[in-house]
């Protein structure tokens, strides 16, 4: 299947999509996010959770508590009202590990159907392996290696490859709750010893690729201590990769340490305190069964799998990272078409680009107006501070850095050795860095000599030579002012490294 890299101003600033949510009734939270559409990267414009704990206690008694019980449908009908007051065209309602196991979970699916009209559909341990791989493949660039989701009840591990869920799969009951139950019980010592075994009887020790994708809620905590702890340039938990031997050596600490202890470390949310040390330790000896090299943290998961698969074939193969850049990027700018005809310019500005370099710079040129209406003295770092921290998929670290870089460049910010750009900036490699000056340079160039006019643009030709930087414009195009072009020109041959640049006339 073709994987197109093209901007879409018309579809990008229409708002004909229906609203859409899903309700998640977890083991440990029940969650309602509602967002803008049905799309391939959808923008949630509603995110509320509920901790109902309807894993608690169920190792010991098989059903799910009175109070729990009571808390979740209420839960569904706060979720239920909001939706409808938001004008929601679709709910979907999906639930885990506590009320699959649960001898009363058919009880509550009836009563969620019956006080609050919202039919609930009971995943298997297969489907909620199955969906939460989905959302990695929706959320990364062709992922490849292995998922695994710590809930609330279970912990599902599954094989990615690409755009593909692989044939092994498995569901362990190894959730947040019910390990947090065995490090009371029995102690440390003995909790580890009863999920090595456990790993080791249901998990096969190979990766397609030695890299482990981690979701939910506690592990994503545990992310946020990790970044607190180690001052991490970009605080964003979706695509942050950690070498497996750090993040082992960090997670023994977490397991290790007592509940008030772990209360006190920074980025640690109140919600999570009793059972970070759970999630830490499954993790600590689930890289240790895989043999994992990296993991990369997920904000995507079996929600996002599930909104996923409903998408055509065609809508799946639609790259994230592109959709989401020109569904931010191009409501905002002051002639959307402009984009498109700036990612056409810029084509032939790096010869030999790879596929994933040229989807970092059509993002980039759909990103590219985002700060217009911004005073021109904070432009260029309010733009890098908005981008490094936006919730894009699609990408690592770095590359959101890049972009971050890239429209700062095109606003004509300063050097990247200033101090505010620092340290994220320090992520990239020399290479990247100059990468991000030349394009956005040539930005700033295209945006000046054209004033967002398509038509004029295309008449223009940017070449970078060996030993200097020649902007040629057609007698068609109305002529460029040498002052003010020129000076964003010069800009740019700066970056390029070269001290000669022109404007010519060109057919």
């Amino acid at each position: 299947m073709h994987r197109p890299l093209d901007l879409h101003p018309e579809r990008a600033v229409r708002r004909d999509g229906d609203l859409y949510a899903i309700v998640d009734i977890g083991s440990n939270s029940v969650r309602l996010v509602v967002y803008d559409k049905l799309a391939r990267a959808p923008l949630p414009r509603f995110n509320e959770k509920s901790l109902c704990r309807l894993g608690a206690g169920l190792e010991e008694t098989g059903e799910l508590a009175a109070e729990s019980f009571q808390r979740t449908v209420e839960a569904a009908r706060r979720f239920r009202a909001i939706a409808d007051a938001m004008g929601v065209a679709r709910i979907d309602v999906l639930a885990t590990e506590a009320v699959r196991r649960a001898s009363n979970g058919s009880a509550l699916v009836t009563a969620i159907a019956a006080e609050v009209g919202l039919d609930v559909r009971i995943l298997t341990g297969a489907e909620e392996a199955y969906f939460a791989s989905m959302g990695v493949i929706s959320g990364f660039y062709r992922p490849m290696g292995m998922v695994s989701d710590m809930g609330g009840g279970s912990l599902e591990v599954a094989e990615v490859l690409d755009d593909q869920v692989g044939e092994r799969s498995v569901s362990l009951p190894l959730g947040a709750l019910p390990v947090q139950e065995m490090l009371a019980v029995h102690g440390a010592a003995d909790a580890k010893e009863r999920i090595d075994a456990l790993l080791k009887e249901k998990l096969v020790a190979s990766m397609p690729e030695p890299v482990l994708y981690a979701i939910g809620g506690g592990w994503r905590a545990l992310a946020r201590v990790h970044m607190a702890a180690t001052v991490a340039p970009v605080r964003v938990a979706h695509g942050y990769t950690v070498e497996a031997r750090d993040l082992r050596t960090f997670a023994k600490k977490l397991w290790r340490l007592p509940k008030a202890k772990l209360a006190t470390l920074p980025g640690v949310p109140t919600r999570r305190v009793s059972t970070i040390a759970a999630a830490a330790l499954v993790l600590d000896r689930l890289i240790k069964r895989l043999a994992s090299e990296r993991i990369v943290f997920s904000a995507l998961g079996v929600r996002e799998g599930w909104l996923y698969q409903q998408l055509t074939e065609q809508e799946r193969y639609l790259d994230p990272l592109l959709e989401g850049a020109q569904a931010f990027g191009l409501p905002q700018a002051r002639v959307p078409e402009f984009a498109p005809a700036l990612a056409r310019w810029t084509d032939g500005l790096f010869p030999g680009e790879t596929h994933a370099d040229r989807r970092l710079r059509v993002a980039a040129c759909a990103l590219s107006d985002i700060g217009w209406r911004i005073h021109p003295d904070f432009r260029s770092i309010d733009c890098f501070e908005r981008l490094v921290q936006f919730p894009f998929v699609g990408l690592d670290h770095m590359e959101r850095v890049f972009l971050a870089a890239t429209i700062h460049a095109r606003h004509a910010g300063s050097h990247l050795d200033d101090p505010r750009l620092k340290p994220a900036i320090d992520l990239l490699p020399a290479s990247s860095r100059r990468r991000a000056q030349i394009l956005g340079r040539a930005m700033l160039v295209g945006y000046r000599l054209s004033g967002c006019v398509p038509e004029i643009l295309e008449r223009a030709r940017l070449r970078i030579e060996p030993d200097q930087v020649r902007l040629g414009v057609s007698k068609r195009a109305r002529g460029p002012d040498s002052e003010v072009v020129g000076d964003r020109l010069k800009l740019l041959a700066q970056a390029v490294g070269v001290r000669r640049f022109e404007i010519v006339e060109c057919p």
